[in-house]
């Protein structure tokens, strides 16, 4: 068996959506929910009966550079790691997010997952200097906010 020689490839980088104005500013959670209603359930990959991943990419001033699908899951499980988070947000020069996923049983209570990969994520964006405005659970009609619940320490 020949192996081929390694050949770099190059990649374009592709946004679900770029907010072309930049003019939103999301720094509460409340307005985090409404741009979750106003542009996800939209979206073409959206499924109400899975759970999805998103994160909200925010310049210095808590301005939507755009939002990103991290990923989809099953109806009460998502695969997420620092790097699925992270990646389109250095990409963007964004400077903070806000990660937002729903709950297709319409409760907003946080998991222990939820925690857990929350906190995760905290230490990764202390290492990367991005910073982790919140977590917000999208649920049916509610939603919940894991800093507002105590979730995030310094």
């Amino acid at each position: 068996m020949t192996l081929k020689p390694y050949t770099p490839h190059e990649f374009k980088v592709m946004r679900v959506r770029e907010c072309l104005q930049q003019t939103e500013t999301v720094d509460t959670p409340e307005r985090a929910a409404d741009y979750w209603r106003k542009n996800i359930p939209s979206a073409p990959w959206f499924d109400p009966a899975k759970e999805a991943v998103v994160v909200l990419m925010l310049n210095t001033r808590r301005r939507i550079l755009g939002h990103n699908l991290v990923t989809l899951g099953s109806l009460d499980t998502c695969i997420v790691t620092p790097l699925s988070v992270f990646r389109p947000v250095i990409v963007m020069a964004g400077s903070a997010i806000i990660l937002m996923h729903n709950h297709p049983s319409g409760d907003a209570t946080p998991s222990e997952a939820d925690i857990k990969v929350t906190r995760d994520l905290i230490r990764a964006s202390q290492l990367l200097k991005i910073d982790l405005v919140d977590h917000v659970i999208m649920g049916e009609p509610g939603f919940s906010s894991l800093r507002t619940a105590g979730y995030f320490y310094a």
